[in-house]
């Protein structure tokens, strides 16, 4: 829009009544000036005036600067509009002389070039304060920021079943985008005595996590490693967060009063940081307490906000659903493991004249607990029976199944049956007690005076057999049944020789069993094993367990037993009838 005027001076256009503007523009909602060529106000409508907060007459013959020395912006778009004719808009920022609670306020302004003769003699200006709105878009692209931080935590935290991956997860995840540090600490399931009485009134934690942004993060590991303990004082705001169950924001720039003196020591290190706030929310999942999860911003970083407040909570239920299942399976993994401990004791020596190892090797502590299993039981004219087995599945379930095999198995060794005999009616018995774990088995029954070992296979892998000064040693190929529980049946035995000295190794199939490879490949691996330069048995289990267990999948159970002419030698693998 071009506005035209007649016979401009330094006042206002002449051929514009100022009655007649006023009448135009007094009443409009909108801020109103105008201004001459030397951008000094000539006019300014009451709107404006509240806007700016002050009266007309502090306006007239004084720069848009000399007004308003704390407004940005404004005065290079007004010299252009001057310049080219072309109206402008622009958004304005600062504050004025009208009292606001608002720290910072917005303008949007619009500027019309006023000419007389085809040559400009003014400007008017048309604003509106756009601060509530601005304040509102801030508001929704902050919303958006938080909601698009929240739409990643299912996929960043929680991606493992380790307690302590899952506490760094949540620190990583919210440093630096949320805080410029954050710790996460924990109450343990199981503590020592120490632990649970650190003093009156005094709340002891696992720090599981902690993280700084940049160079704070070396800094504040002044304050506790993860895995150490910490203590806080009734009044921190980590032990008022658990006692109340409820977000505690603790500003930490102003007086200390009423603070105790360790809660103020702390403090004063952590402003020496520049850390200036910290916002404590509360772990807890099926109302239970997990633990607390706390934000820290530096000088420089906005407050946090009661919007900040929700986020954070929400980031700590999610947080504390992933810590929640990690516990879990945690406690039902110790339970697994301590079950298939004591079910897997030592197995007496089976005869003096009969040496026997045994080794059981977990997998790594992310895996749950597999139903490996071995036994040894004397049978009649100095025979004897080994067995190695394999309850599929994992967890509490496959431990409690394979206590129930081993069990029967030993009540069907004193039938003194052949070994198809026993894993057909082994096989039979957990078919019609409904047991729905099937599980894998090798059974060998060694007559050191026939000087030969019978073995049956329920879907297990073969044995091997070392003989004395053989540089490898062999694979026996045995038939193979389908695994127990099938109620297939339809096993045989197989006689192979097996003299004084000749050691026999089982094993389960943690051992060989390697991703990506064929299972046939791994175990001709085997072949290639030969008793050490001791001849212990001992020594061969752990000879076997280091060049095959290290990169293992699944729990290993190996079993190597071997006759021995003359006067036996008794070990801690070995005792007498």
């Amino acid at each position: 829009m071009l506005l035209q005027a007649e016979g401009c001076d330094d006042g206002m256009p002449s051929s514009i009544d100022p009655a007649t503007v006023a009448a135009l523009f007094d009443g409009n909602p909108a801020g109103v000036a105008v201004l001459d060529h030397h951008l000094r106000y000539t006019y300014v409508n009451p709107a404006l005036e509240r806007l700016n907060g002050l009266p007309a007459a502090s306006h007239l013959g004084r720069t848009f600067s000399q007004v308003l020395p704390e407004l940005r912006g404004q005065a290079a778009a007004l010299r252009d509009v001057l310049a080219d004719g072309k109206a402008r808009e622009e958004t304005i920022s600062g504050r004025t002389w009208a009292a606001s609670l608002a720290d910072q306020r917005f303008w949007r302004a619009t500027y019309h070039r006023l000419e007389a003769d085809g040559a400009a003699c003014g400007l008017m200006a048309i604003v509106v304060e756009i601060t509530d709105v601005a304040r509102q878009r801030e508001e929704l692209e902050q919303a958006r920021g938080h909601v698009a931080l929240l739409s990643t935590a299912a996929v960043r935290i929680g991606t493992t079943l380790d307690m302590d991956t899952t506490c760094r997860e949540v620190v990583d995840f919210v440093v630096p985008a949320f805080a410029d540090v954050a710790a996460v600490d924990v109450l343990p399931p199981e503590v020592g005595h120490s632990v649970r009485r650190p003093g009156p009134g005094v709340l002891r934690l696992r720090r599981a996590a902690l993280r700084g942004d940049g160079d704070l993060d070396e800094q504040v590991q002044l304050f506790g490693h993860s895995g150490e303990y910490v203590d806080f004082a009734p009044d921190s705001p980590v032990t008022r967060c658990l006692a109340e169950n409820e977000p505690v924001l603790d500003d930490w720039t102003g007086r200390d009063d009423g603070r105790g003196a360790a809660t103020a020591e702390r403090i004063a290190a952590f402003r020496t940081l520049g850390l200036r706030e910290a916002l404590v929310v509360p772990l807890t999942a099926r109302g239970h307490t997990l633990g607390a999860l706390s934000l820290v911003r530096a000088e420089g970083s906005p407050a946090f906000t009661d919007q900040d407040v929700v986020v954070a909570r929400e980031v700590a239920v999610r947080a504390g659903v992933s810590l929640d299942h990690a516990r879990r399976y945690d406690h039902e993994h110790s339970i697994a493991r301590e079950l298939q401990r004591s079910l897997l004791s030592e197995p007496r020596g089976a005869h003096p004249h009969v040496e026997v190892a045994t080794r059981y090797l977990p997998a790594d502590t992310g895996v749950l607990v597999g139903g490996d299993w071995f036994d040894v039981v004397p049978l009649q004219d100095g025979r004897h029976l080994k067995a190695m087995g394999d309850v599929m599945g994992h967890g509490v379930e496959a431990a409690v199944a394979m206590s129930h095999y081993r069990s029967l198995l030993r009540l069907l060794a004193g039938e003194d049956l052949p070994p198809h005999r026993i894993l057909e009616q082994l096989d039979a018995m957990v078919e019609r007690s409904g047991m729905d774990r099937a599980a894998t088995c090798l059974l060998a029954v060694v007559d050191r005076f026939a000087g030969v070992c019978e073995v049956a296979s329920a879907g297990h892998l073969p044995p091997v057999f070392i003989d004395p000064g053989e540089a490898g040693a062999r694979i026996v190929p045995v038939p193979v049944g389908p695994p127990l529980g099938t109620g297939f049946g339809g096993y045989r035995t197989a006689s192979v020789p097996c003299g004084p000295g000749t050691v026999l190794f089982m094993y389960t199939d943690g051992l060989v069993e390697r991703r990506g490879e064929d299972i046939d490949t791994s175990v001709r691996r085997l072949a290639s094993l030969t008793l050490p330069p001791s001849g212990r048995l001992d020594d061969l289990l752990d000879q076997v367990l280091d060049r095959f267990g290290d990169d293992a999948e699944d729990d290993i159970a190996v079993l190597a037993s071997r006759i021995r002419e003359g006067r036996p030698v008794l070990g801690a693998s070995q005792a007498p009838d």
